[in-house]
């Protein structure tokens, strides 16, 4: 009897440890379904030239926002980078999003946010441990449609082009001011060790299983090797 309620008392605490650990393997099933949700319609979705000339991507599912006067983000998601020699997207790492506005906001919500980082100036701000969207990587509201034919200057200047769906809506949006990090612990979940960012999407690391699926539709969607 004492066994048997030690045992169960060992199982009860760690549920908790065991969910956390599984977190990051399921947001990156929520990934895979946001970005395929999005590219499903190319007339609404991101343009499939600014994909293609792309040097990473980030998808965040279920940005949360909540706002009472002062607004404020977070939310969690993945980075994934081009790869030398035309070997497709890297395995992901994670990253979190932490960002206010203010003003007279009252409300809440959930946003799925994607972020398109065009240029290797980008690039390297975004694999630092963590850099301001908008003050040291220039980021600005992306073009929704089939082709980037109607970027703006502005647009075609960035660093990084960044889209937000809500509610079904799929629409450029401007994140200046947001904080981007690296999340050493949900890397840890995915890989068993603390990797850097850096580390893991410069290549050599072997993708988790739950990365198959998004790493399947960045490759279905763009071309492997990064074009011009």
């Amino acid at each position: 009897m004492t066994t048997i309620l030690a045992t169960t008392m060992m199982t009860l605490a760690l549920a908790p440890l065991l969910a956390v650990d599984q977190e990051p393997a399921s947001r990156l099933s929520d990934a895979a379904t946001v970005f395929a949700e999005v590219m499903a319609a190319p007339d609404q979705g991101i343009p499939l030239d600014l994909l293609e000339k792309a040097h990473c991507i980030v998808i965040v599912p279920e940005l949360k926002t909540a706002a009472f006067v002062v607004g404020a983000k977070y939310g969690k998601g993945y980075v994934s980078c081009r790869q030398a020699g035309n070997a497709g997207w890297s395995a992901p790492a994670t990253v979190r999003i932490e960002g206010g506005s203010v003003g007279f906001q009252i409300g809440g919500s959930s946003t799925d946010l994607i972020m398109l980082v065009m240029n290797e100036r980008g690039a390297r701000k975004l694999l630092e441990s963590q850099f301001t969207l908008g003050g040291e990587a220039s980021i600005a509201a992306g073009p929704v449609g089939r082709t980037a034919t109607a970027q703006s200057d502005v647009q075609l200047r960035a660093d990084i082009l960044s889209w937000s769906r809500s509610r079904g809506l799929f629409a450029g949006v401007a994140l200046a001011g947001a904080t981007l990090r690296e999340d050493l612990d949900d890397n840890a979940a995915l890989y068993g060790s603390r990797l850097r960012n850096r580390e893991i999407v410069s290549g050599g690391v072997t993708p988790p299983e739950a990365a198959a699926r998004l790493l399947a539709l960045l490759n279905q969607h763009s071309a492997k090797e990064r074009t011009e």
